[in-house]
C-alpha cells in the first residue's frame, strides 16, 4: 500500500429498499465501503423505510414518538469501548462480524436534505455514516466528542456536508 494511502474496511453492504424509493439507495453501499474507519471484514444491513414505521420502531425501542432519521440496532450490545478494541483487534482474514441493522427514514431524510440545501441521497450517505458510527460502538451522548470528531473525518474525506453530531452541537449551542 502506498504511503498516505488508507486501508478500505471489507465492508458487506446490504441495502433494502422499495421501488419507489431505488434513487435515495443508489451507490449507498459502495460509498459506505469507501468512507467507512478502517478495521476488520464487516457486514450490515440498511433499510430505507418509511416515516410511519420508523415512528413505530423509535417508540417501541426508545419510547419517542416520532419519526426520527437514523436508528442503529447493533447485533451486539458490548459497551462502546469494548465493541471499537474487539472489531480493531480482529484479524483482518476473519470472517466478517455481522455490526447490525440501520433503518433510515426516507421522509425525514427528504425534509432534512430539503432544510439543508442538499440531495435526498447525500442526507441518506450522512444518515448511513452516522449509524454504522453506532453500530461500530460509537456514541456521541457521551463519547466527550469521539463520534463528533471521527465522523467529521470520514465526512470530509468522502466530501459531504456537515454531519448528523455536528447540526446536534449548534442547536445545543442555540438553545
Amino acid at each position: 500500500m502506498k504511503q498516505g494511502a488508507r486501508r478500505q474496511r471489507d465492508l458487506d453492504v446490504t441495502v433494502v429498499v422499495g421501488r419507489a424509493d431505488a434513487s435515495l439507495a443508489r451507490g449507498l453501499a459502495p460509498f459506505l465501503r469507501r468512507a467507512a474507519p478502517a478495521g476488520p471484514p464487516a457486514a450490515l444491513t440498511v433499510a430505507i423505510v418509511g416515516d410511519g414505521w420508523m415512528r413505530r420502531m423509535n417508540r417501541a425501542f426508545r419510547g419517542a414518538d416520532y419519526a426520527t432519521d437514523v436508528l442503529s440496532f447493533p447485533d451486539e450490545e458490548p459497551s462502546p469501548s469494548t465493541r471499537r478494541t474487539a472489531h480493531a483487534a480482529a484479524p483482518a482474514s476473519s470472517a466478517p462480524v455481522f455490526l447490525g441493522d440501520l433503518c433510515i427514514a426516507r421522509g425525514v431524510a427528504r425534509r432534512q436534505a430539503a432544510e439543508h440545501g442538499h440531495a435526498a441521497s447525500t442526507e441518506v450517505r450522512l444518515l448511513a455514516l452516522h449509524g454504522l458510527l453506532h453500530l461500530l460502538g460509537y456514541d456521541h451522548e457521551r463519547d466527550r466528542g469521539e463520534m463528533r470528531r471521527l465522523e467529521e473525518r470520514l465526512r470530509r474525506r468522502a466530501g459531504l456536508p456537515t454531519g448528523l453530531t455536528a447540526r446536534a452541537a449548534r442547536r445545543s449551542a442555540r438553545r
